[in-house]
């Protein structure tokens, strides 16, 4: 190829080799001709039949000049790198030896009559593919065409050849500039087309990396899989979404069914069916939620399907987010319906129970009353909170100072003595999280802790862990209590409204609790610790 004419070498792609390299392939293959040559020529003047031709006038001459070509050629060999291919110096310093090997060994056989000029002309056509410039590939050719001028008019003034030996000499020389200058255009052209093609190749494989940046970085999750329903390559959303456990790398290869028998079914159900109806799909402990769809890769092999897992919170938050703006203004309007009445009720009930003509039974019936109306009135006012429910304002909190300041702020307010004891983090955890409603939790959290440990064990225990999820790096906030904790077959209806456990309690504390979190992009959830011990774990997105 014409180096001149080589495009600048393209980073990253890999199946095209730079200019230089190509330039250094074609070098050695000429060298190793050259050596090849010599050898061939040196075996000329063993061989019985070509002795007559070959180092007729000077065989002394012919042998040294042939065997120092031979030496030469062997140490270009091993010489022959991608520097000196590049070096036109270096290109000009080879190929003008060879103009005088080819024509010594020519003056020394006989001229002309040798034939051996005519390997001229593929010195010529090598200088003109592997040397970039075309002057001094020309000045090559008119080289050629001197040197084997010079030497015929000295073998006719030593009247070894006719006068006529120059008419052959100099169609000869008329050839070599022919093929110098048409190969230089070839190669012009070549190089011209290569250039085109190394462009339209680093543009492929630009255009790969972008492709492949931007599906690694899509919030939906994108699998191959092959017709073994093994995951032939799995983006980074697929590997948080069903496998945040493991690094990406890990997940290749894998079957699909070792992601999510879930995902694997609907999967396999689609692929007899050709019909699928997205079903929300759990994943993990945390109750997060996918939606699995399902495609054939168009192309040649149908038998590849590409399966996209999309995380179904947001639109969970966004029905939830709706369903309580309508729930919130209906609970509204019947909350201060139902207010007036009760509130009469209530007032009615204390006046009545301050009347001295009351018996003892009647006196309790009264106490009973105000006790229920006092209930009522406190879901009310918990109906009433979620209803006029603002708009979180989060803003970003330092979590071990921010749980340390809410606990002596806690303690400071209640009228009893309790041991709460903090666990913070090892290192610091920023979040975003409206105040507010952190606090309206923890409040919450930390009141049912105290409680549940002081029913079973008779003092008001809790702990609070904040620390960082290993697989996922989210941060969370543990209130550990000492209580008797939920049975298993009680906490699927733990966080619905209205639910609970206490004979005192409105059933909305932790319904409330879990829909302050998922506003602000977090979840509450309930567990068990290591000991037995009863937890529940407010996980959030961590703030850099």
């Amino acid at each position: 190829m014409n180096k001149a004419q080589a495009p600048a070498s393209t980073p990253g792609v890999p199946k095209e080799p730079p200019a230089d390299m190509q330039n250094a392939t074609l070098f050695r293959i000429y060298i190793g001709y050259r050596a090849l040559l010599s050898i061939v020529l040196l075996l000329g003047l063993i061989n019985d039949d070509t002795r007559q031709v070959v180092g007729v006038l000077n065989p002394e001459l012919y042998f040294n000049v042939a065997i120092s070509y031979l030496i030469i050629n062997m140490l270009l060999l091993t010489l022959s790198r991608s520097a000196f291919a590049s070096n036109q110096a270096f290109l000009f310093v080879v190929f003008f030896v060879d103009i005088l090997a080819i024509v010594m060994l020519s003056d020394a056989s006989g001229g002309m009559a040798s034939g051996l000029p005519i390997l001229l002309m593929i010195t010529v056509a090598a200088s003109a593919i592997i040397i970039g410039n075309g002057s001094i590939a020309t000045l090559i050719a008119a080289l050629s065409v001197i040197a084997l001028l010079a030497d015929t008019l000295r073998l006719i003034n030593e009247q070894v050849l006719e006068l006529n030996s120059l008419f052959p000499a100099g169609l000869l020389g008329m050839l070599i500039f022919t093929v110098s200058l048409l190969i230089q255009a070839v190669a012009r052209r070549v190089g011209k087309a290569e250039a085109l093609a190394r462009k339209r190749a680093a543009d492929l494989y630009n255009l790969q990396r972008l492709n492949e940046q931007i599906v690694q970085h899509m919030q939906t999750g994108i699998l191959l899989v092959y017709a073994d329903d093994r995951v032939r390559l799995m983006n980074q959303a697929a590997s948080r979404l069903l496998a945040p456990e493991q690094p990406q790398p890990m997940q290749q290869g894998r079957d699909l069914q070792t992601y999510n028998s879930e995902v694997y079914e609907q999967f396999h159900q689609w692929r007899n069916t050709k019909q699928h109806q997205p079903r929300p799909i759990s994943i993990g402990e945390d109750d997060n939620k996918i939606v699995a769809h399902f495609r054939t890769l168009k192309g040649e092999d149908s038998s590849q399907t590409l399966v996209f897992i999309e995380d179904y919170t947001p639109v969970t938050q966004y029905a939830q987010s709706l369903k309580l703006a309508s729930l919130g203004r209906l609970t509204a309007s019947i909350a201060h319906e139902i207010r007036n009445p009760l509130g009469a009720v209530s007032h009615a009930a204390q006046l009545l129970g301050e009347s001295d003509e009351l018996n003892e039974p009647d006196q309790r019936l009264s106490e009973i009353i105000q006790q229920h109306t006092q209930r009522m009135n406190s879901i009310i006012e918990s109906v009433m909170q979620i209803s006029r429910r603002q708009p979180p304002q989060p803003k970003e909190l330092k979590l071990n100072r921010w749980i340390k300041n809410f606990v002596e702020e806690y303690k400071a307010t209640i009228n009893f003595e309790a041991d709460i004891q903090i666990e913070p983090s090892t290192e610091e955890i920023n979040v975003r999280f409206d105040a507010d409603n952190l606090q309206r939790v923890m409040n919450n959290l930390l009141d049912n802790a105290l409680r549940h440990s002081e029913l079973k064990t008779g003092k008001a225990t809790a702990a609070i862990a904040v620390s960082i999820e290993t697989p996922t790096s989210k941060a969370h906030i543990d209130v550990i209590d000492q209580g008797e904790g939920i049975a298993a077959s009680e906490q699927a209806k733990l966080f619905e409204p209205f639910y609970t456990t206490v004979v005192k309690g409105t059933g909305l504390g932790l319904y409330l609790c879990k829909e302050l979190c998922e506003i602000n992009q977090a979840s509450l959830t309930y567990r068990r610790t290591g000991t037995g011990a009863s937890c529940f774990r407010v996980l959030m997105t961590r703030h850099s």
